[in-house]
């Protein structure tokens, strides 16, 4: 794998991960691990070791933090400073998990709706929900 995902084009006339799902739908978890492992697959280095995948997510989460302290903070971006999308900050943090979470053997779909159940079960009562109406 060249580099876990990131700035490259993924799409085109190879494998491509780019886009909706097919049929014009928004793709699930289990689709974009499959898309994300079709990507990686195609290229002889395969996944990269844990740690470098942790690095990789670690450099997504500080640009992430970076547009969010640009667009929210007191740290205004400089004049000479391209303009970046959140969305697409957002997406290369995802990518990556997707990437740790298929390097590691787990099914994301399964896990995330254990976290929600675990979260409803401890969080339920914590904070003051909204009236109805």
């Amino acid at each position: 794998m060249a580099d876990g995902g990131g700035e490259e084009e993924i799409g085109g006339e190879e494998e491509g991960i780019g886009g909706e799902g097919e049929g014009g739908q928004v793709m699930d978890l289990k689709e974009a691990q499959t898309k994300v492992d079709a990507w990686i697959s195609q290229f002889e280095e395969g996944y990269w070791p844990p740690m470098h995948n942790l690095a990789r997510l670690m450099e997504e989460v500080g640009e992430l933090a970076r547009e969010l302290n640009h667009l929210y903070g007191s740290k205004p971006k400089r004049p000479e400073e391209p303009e970046q999308e959140l969305a697409m900050e957002l997406a290369d943090v995802l990518f990556v998990l997707l990437v740790i979470a298929n390097e590691q053997k787990i099914d994301l779909d399964d896990a995330l709706t254990r976290v929600l159940e675990k979260y409803r079960a401890r969080d339920s009562f914590r904070w003051p929900r909204k009236e109805e109406g």
